[in-house]
């Protein structure tokens, strides 16, 4: 009778097991020392080798002449073990047998001693399926386990088990297997069936693989079926990824923003019985590996899974479109696959979404968001804050003027004032003629600060200069003292000499807040009109 070619290859030993050395060699010292756990717990994606890895395990604590914590394969320990004829190893299928009452019965069965070899092992493969009264019941007996009695938990979905369970177990996580350990392996298993696989073929079905061994074993039986040669077009066509013009004709369609022609190939589909929610993950794949190109040319060639005309193709739909575009593309299919489990027709769904994809809609829950307002309200508000911190400010009124420290210390200190402040007159001020020009000075150095003085005017007299502001801004902004220092050497080369700065408001208190709350209510009427306007 002919044996599928993953069960005939299964590893015997540990040493056979391919990218787990981190795990074998640990097992094998432990096994090696006497010093093995009660319970183990193995977890990691599937065809990783965690059920291989458990059966090995347990044969090797019971053989009878192990070798270097490999068992024998030769004693009838290790014979019957391969054949399932030794009964102190039982092997449970937690997800036909998950129930309180199949736990009770092997809690039942654990008091009774191993009848040939030193340990009763009980491998539990897809322990994630036990149900909550089941895990319970396991709890018990793994908590004061006889001391004859070994636990090997399995499962593909760790984040299922509780953390009762997995803590009173050592455990070890598989990693996918690389596609360059998978593809020797595939070659040597080959040799040994006499089977034509070229390195190419035994590449693609690595890559097509995805880190699972017996997947690829499984895919190198189905194809050296189909052909006397297996190479990367038998692969190809024996998985499926051939004949696939629809999916690349569908992406040209929306990255050409043609949706007529996209929902004709849909309709042609799904008249051929096509699954839309698979042909929506075919999409998402697609679409990956163009973002993959995007982000990384040069290795995009070894982390996706296509055929060299293929990946023409790919590259070609790369080249029209940016990333952000691709990235948007792949989160509205994500959302729609999604959204395809719960609704009542999965075409409606996945045609709405094409039709976004082509750009003829556009996001309504877009349209409609307010976060923007909301965020110009709250600009706002701390400005009418800040206005009135101003005012606690010693500012002073509107009219009385502030001292502006404009003097650089590593050039000199600042000059002293060439008049008596104190007994100056409004008459003895004459006007900054070049006042304009020593502001378009300032926007050059420092064009963000240069903005509160939009609107003054300025005065000299003597080598004191008089600045009057229209926003109350400006005087918290100059008592920093590298601004005023800034305004100070503009002035200075406009004017030709360095000046004593004294500066103030036009506008009170009162009046700046009130110019800011009408500022807000002008903003939120406005943007009030445009979500009504695109609603």
């Amino acid at each position: 009778m002919y044996k599928a070619l993953y069960t005939k290859w299964r590893p015997m030993s540990f040493d056979d097991v391919i990218s787990q050395q981190h795990i074998t060699d640990t097992l094998k010292n432990q096994i090696k020392s006497g010093k093995t756990a009660h319970a183990y717990l193995f977890t990691g994606s599937r065809g990783t080798g965690k059920t291989t890895c458990a059966r090995i395990l347990a044969k090797a604590v019971n053989c009878r002449n192990m070798h270097d914590g490999n068992p024998c394969l030769e004693c009838d320990i290790c014979r019957d073990a391969d054949s399932g004829a030794l009964t102190d190893i039982i092997e449970i299928d937690a997800a036909s047998n998950n129930g309180v009452d199949d736990i009770r019965d092997l809690r039942d069965g654990a008091v009774y001693t191993p009848e040939r070899g030193k340990y009763k092992i009980y491998i539990i493969d897809e322990v994630h399926m036990l149900s909550t009264s089941a895990f319970n019941a396991l709890l018990k007996i793994m908590e004061e386990p006889p001391p004859y009695v070994k636990f090997i938990l399995a499962t593909t979905e760790i984040h299922k088990v509780p953390a009762t369970i997995a803590s009173r177990c050592q455990r070890y996580d598989f990693r996918r297997i690389r596609a360059e350990d998978i593809a020797d392996r595939l070659l040597y298993i080959a040799s040994q069936e006499n089977i034509n696989l070229t390195e190419d073929g035994a590449a693609l079905i690595a890559k097509l693989a995805d880190g699972g061994m017996r997947d690829a074993v499984s895919l190198l039986d189905q194809c050296s079926v189909c052909s006397d040669r297996v190479d990367s077009e038998t692969v190809s066509a024996a998985a499926g990824i051939a004949g696939r013009e629809y999916l690349y004709e569908m992406l040209d369609a929306v990255s050409e923003g043609d949706t007529a022609k996209a929902l004709a190939i849909t309709n042609s589909l799904y008249d051929m019985s096509k699954d839309l929610s698979r042909l929506c993950e075919e999409l998402i794949m697609q679409l990956r590996n163009i973002m993959l190109i995007k982000v990384s040319p040069s290795t995009a060639d070894s982390l996706i899974a296509a055929m060299p005309d293929e990946l023409a193709k790919i590259k070609a739909l790369a080249e029209k479109s940016d990333l952000d575009t691709v990235m948007n593309r792949l989160e509205m299919l994500q959302e729609c696959r999604e959204r395809m489990n719960k609704v009542m027709n999965r075409r409606v769904e996945f045609e709405m979404t094409l039709i976004r994809l082509c750009g003829n809609v556009k996001n309504t829950s877009q349209a409609i968001d307010n976060s923007e307002i909301y965020d110009k309200i709250k600009q706002l508000e701390n400005k009418i804050s800040s206005v009135s911190a101003m005012g606690s400010a010693p500012a002073g009124g509107a009219g009385k003027p502030e001292v502006l420290s404009a003097n650089n210390p590593a050039v000199d200190s600042e000059p002293v004032p060439s008049v008596d402040l104190r007994k100056l007159r409004p008459e003895d001020l004459k006007p900054c003629e070049s006042w304009d020009s020593v502001l378009e000075e300032f926007r050059k150095v420092n064009p963000s600060v240069a903005g509160s003085l939009e609107g003054s005017t300025a005065a000299v007299a003597g080598n004191v200069i008089f600045i009057t502001a229209q926003n109350r801004f400006f005087i918290t902004l100059f008592k920093n003292k590298e601004n005023a220092v800034s305004l100070g050497e503009a002035i200075a080369r406009v004017l030709g000499q360095r000046y004593v700065i004294r500066a103030r408001c036009a506008v009170s208190k009162d009046q700046q807040q009130s110019m800011a709350e009408q500022l807000v209510k002008k903003a939120i009427d406005s943007s009030i009109e445009t979500a009504v306007e695109n609603n």
